[in-house]
């Protein structure tokens, strides 16, 4: 099973050359890259699991609206959120969508899982740092879903040939045939592949001037556009399953 999961946040990146760009215009970059992300879902007939930051959820009410409208799951993303905070939107999101919200991911900040059970969450999807020598720091790791403190913990994906993990700097750098033989060969012995990209990764870097690293400045925009098209026409093609988060676990 492949389980395709996005994180909408704006990215945080400051201008170069001393150029603001307001919260407002991250929002709308943000914004515009989902609907990319929508748009090549809707060819190739693929539901994903969409995980929203906390901050900026109430601000995207329409898109989050239009992701759930076209059968896709709508979870969280925890930047620095407060329990409180978390609750709030939940509720919140829950009464606009009229959906129970059921998943939570961390990176940075991880809260207590006891606590995001009070919550009523159903499963937490943590990942970690995704830099230049992540995929060189930890050569081995679980990949089975455990259950801990009443939740589904989902851990990230690795290949267990290449030792790569599925984050989204590894889907950016790596050549389209390469993954795809990655993938391949990892459902030959995993029953699931966890996959993972950021809404800021399809931004436009030649109209929006961000200073990030070169690394990570690669193939992204339409490149990233480009290569999700042709991974979900492969995945259609070889007849593999993919599915949303909540109705794997469930």
């Amino acid at each position: 099973m492949i389980l395709l999961t996005f994180n909408l946040l704006n990215i945080e990146a400051d201008a170069k050359n001393g150029v603001e760009i307001s919260d407002e215009e991250r929002l709308k970059i943000t914004e515009n890259n989902t609907k990319a992300i929508l748009r090549i879902l809707d060819i190739h007939d693929t539901k994903a699991s969409f995980f929203v930051e906390i901050s900026i959820a109430q601000k995207l009410q329409n898109l989050i609206k239009a992701i759930s409208s076209k059968g896709h799951e709508i979870a969280f993303y925890n930047k620095n959120s407060s329990l409180q905070e978390i609750e709030e939107i939940k509720k919140f999101t829950q009464d606009l969508l009229e959906k129970q919200i059921r998943g939570i991911r961390q990176k940075d900040v991880k809260l207590a899982q006891k606590d995001l059970k009070l919550l009523e969450f159903n499963y937490v999807s943590n990942i970690d740092n995704a830099n230049i020598l992540f995929p060189f720091k930890r050569l081995k790791r679980d990949t089975e879903i455990n259950e801990e403190d009443g939740l589904s913990i989902i851990p990230e994906s690795i290949s267990p040939y290449s030792q790569l993990p599925y984050n989204d700097f590894v889907f950016q750098i790596l050549p389209m045939k390469y993954y795809q033989n990655m993938v391949f060969e990892t459902l030959k012995n995993d029953e699931f592949v966890l996959i993972y990209l950021n809404s800021w990764q399809f931004t436009d870097f030649k109209k929006y001037q961000f200073d990030i690293p070169f690394y990570r400045s690669l193939f992204l925009g339409r490149k990233m556009e480009d290569k999700l098209d042709a991974l979900l026409a492969w995945i259609n093609e070889k007849e593999m399953a993919t599915s949303r988060m909540k109705d794997y676990i469930f």
